[in-house]
């Protein structure tokens, strides 16, 4: 697909950037350990909630994911990633989207999203224009916006009947950058968008910008009508310098959408290999500008690549484990809590919590060891285990840290990156708060209620959540149980809400089913950081895992592991 050119393009736009980062953060001067100033960690200060970690899969160009590959980069074990984000390509010739589906479905199956992202229009809807002297530059026809956006609606359909459910789905692919694909002017995607991408059915991603350049948003975020109908405003960051990773115009005025980084590879591809040391480490550095900087995604370019966090025969890079000390602890739903940034010299922090842990992650980038004291507020911790990559570790894991108050010292070594997973001691509540009583129960997230499916009382019936119609399948009489559990009665009859066929895995369906009583009918409301606000877990897990709303539809109700994610939380309010 010629992507050489792209490739060297990009390389010049960060080359320098690279120059001037190595002599500024790697001074030359002989390592020895030093005191640092502490890095506070407020838990009650919440930031933007992280959607996940991921990466491209494009089988056209570069072959598919093996289904060991898919093990590796979507499961979250030893020796595997935890991505939870994976990027598809929307081919412009539908007899070709086959070739997405294997691995889409692979990572939903491991709780992972989709999200899918089209280069060029099928060539019937293209013409070619005059651009600055190129007479080859490709546009989408003015008159054919209509007929582009039901292709997308197409694909979206064609993903969903064979299996997947798109997350969401972007108009295009850099419309900055179209020198091998299709150009799209900062009017055209705002016409675009405020007379056709309404009839787009799935969350819809623009504009997916080169370089995060504003001038491409700026226009959707000042236009109420154009920014209707974007879900997530999507960006990446080639060769962006620091300073344009702020965004202000969005935190004043993209209130209820979502900020995501959908593809980058840093920082450079043909140079170097995805091994080479301390370079590989400016991964774990970039994620932590895009993280403090409220974006909620960090998606690289090709999975599989020898740039990226997988090699070419499928095992984990340096870079691999750069990312994985983001991806696999901080989970989708998790939020960004405040932390010191930087509390000495070339060490940068962040900090995230959900999963009723803290999760705080330092990068020293500098050639001095750090001895660095973390203070966690808020709440208490019980335990810290840290996870660290170096020149000579991927992931290396040491339990228990010893605890000084509220917080605990580390030994940062220089050229490091090292992933801190604090405990936190929590209470559980019984529904002190709550008497036995009808609700609605409420997911605050969403605005979506939970309901069975079809209003229809029947055993095994599914329960999902939906907009609220004062159905009688939206209310829940709740009753304390003597072993501090609560069951929930449907007012459709004889029937509690019910874990299918008590599972205990993820993923495990939630419906009614005839009233018993038994474990799988019991469940126990976890207080959460806001008032009235509760996590109901299953009593098959033992309380560990809770109901769930689907982030891959927004409507099916599982039982998934609980981090306290915004689509595990529910209020009760009193009904007749």
């Amino acid at each position: 697909m010629g992507l050489q050119f792209k490739k060297a393009a990009r390389a010049v736009l960060v080359g320098c950037l690279l120059v001037a980062m190595v002599i500024g953060v790697f001074p030359i001067q002989a390592p020895e350990a030093k005191a640092a100033s502490d890095a506070v960690i407020n838990l009650n200060t919440k930031y933007q909630e992280i959607k996940g970690f991921g990466g491209m899969n494009h089988p056209s160009w570069i072959g598919d994911l093996t289904a060991s590959q898919r093990e590796t980069a979507f499961g979250n074990g030893d020796n595997q990633l935890g991505f939870s984000v994976l990027r598809i390509w929307i081919d412009s010739d539908s007899r070709n989207w086959y070739k997405e589906v294997a691995t889409a479905k692979a990572a939903i199956a491991k709780g992972a999203i989709v999200f899918a992202t089209p280069w060029n229009p099928p060539s019937e809807l293209t013409e070619t224009f005059n651009r600055y002297g190129d007479t080859k530059a490709k546009r989408l026809r003015h008159d054919k916006y209509a007929q582009y956006a039901q292709h997308l609606n197409n694909f979206v359909t064609f993903m969903k009947n064979n299996g997947v459910n798109l997350y969401a789905i972007s108009m295009a692919n850099e419309p900055d950058y179209g020198h091998e694909w299709t150009w799209w002017t900062p009017s055209e995607i705002l016409n675009f968008l405020k007379y056709h991408a309404g009839s787009i059915n799935c969350r819809l991603i623009a504009p997916e910008s080169f370089s995060y350049n504003k001038t491409m948003s700026d226009p959707i975020l000042n236009d109420p009508q154009a920014l209707a109908n974007v879900d997530i405003m999507g960006t990446h960051l080639y060769g962006t310098q620091l300073k344009d990773f702020a965004y202000p115009l969005f935190q004043q005025k993209g209130a209820g959408k979502e900020l995501w980084m959908t593809e980058v590879y840093y920082p450079n591809s043909d140079n170097n290999s995805a091994d080479r040391w301390p370079e590989a480490l400016g991964v774990s550095d970039h994620i932590h500008n895009a993280m403090i900087h409220n974006l909620q995604t960090y998606v690289w370019w090709y999975i599989r690549r020898s740039y990226s966090p997988m090699r070419e025969n499928g095992t984990i890079s340096k870079r691999g484990y750069c990312m994985a000390q983001y991806s696999k602890f901080i989970r989708p739903g998790y939020r960004r809590v405040a932390a010191t940034e930087n509390p000495n010299n070339g060490v940068h922090v962040s900090a995230f919590t959900g999963d009723g842990k803290a999760v705080i992650v330092a990068v020293n980038k500098g050639s001095s060891d750090i001895s660095q004291k973390f203070a966690v507020n808020g709440q208490n911790i019980s335990n810290v285990d840290r996870y660290r990559t170096s020149g000579s570790e991927n992931l290396a894991k040491t339990t228990n840290l010893a605890l000084d108050g509220n917080g605990f010292w580390a030994y940062l070594p220089a050229n490091s990156v090292s992933t801190f997973v604090c405990t936190l001691k929590t209470n559980t509540t019984v529904g002190g708060t709550l008497p036995n009583g009808w609700y609605c129960i409420k997911n605050p997230a969403s605005g979506k209620y939970l309901q069975v499916e079809g209003n229809v009382g029947a055993a095994g019936q599914n329960v999902q959540a939906g907009a609220k119609t004062g159905a009688r399948g939206e209310k829940w009489y709740l009753t304390k149980l003597d072993n501090g559990y609560v069951t929930l009665t449907s007012a459709l009859g004889d029937f509690m809400l019910d874990v299918s066929g008590a599972g205990t895995a993820d993923n495990t369906n939630i419906n009614i089913y005839h009233a018993y009583s038994g474990e799988a009918q019991q469940f126990k409301l976890k207080t959460t950081a806001v008032a009235g606000q509760f996590g109901i877990m299953t009593k098959v897990t033992n309380d560990k895992s809770g109901l769930h709303l689907r982030v891959a539809d927004n409507t099916n109700v599982v039982q998934n592991g609980y981090w306290e994610g915004t689509n595990q939380v529910w209020t009760f309010e009193p009904t007749n």
